[in-house]
């Protein structure tokens, strides 16, 4: 199965997903919604410690299901909040 992702400035990639994760690969981007809404909220407290957290499950769970860009956001989004850079893990 093929599936959009979106890459830097919006641009649509498309990603290959195995057969076997098909039917919970929807459930697994509705995640990704529910955790981009905490991260603007922790962004809004400047909750460092959430948006690392956040960050370092993105860059484990992305590649597992075929999402290579959520693990370099999640990688990024990690090492910001462990810098406190807000403006780094903003941008991700």
């Amino acid at each position: 199965m093929m599936y959009p992702s979106h890459s830097e400035a919006n641009d649509r990639v498309t990603v290959e997903i195995s057969r076997h994760l098909e039917e919970i690969v929807p459930i697994f981007l509705e995640n990704r919604a529910h955790d981009l809404r905490t991260l603007r909220d922790a962004l809004t407290r400047q909750d460092f410690g959430t948006i690392q957290n956040l960050g370092h499950r993105l860059k484990g769970d992305g590649g597992g299901y075929g999402f290579d860009r959520i693990t370099e956001i999640g990688a990024t989004m990690e090492q910001a909040a462990k810098q406190k850079d807000y403006s780094l893990t903003e941008q991700q």
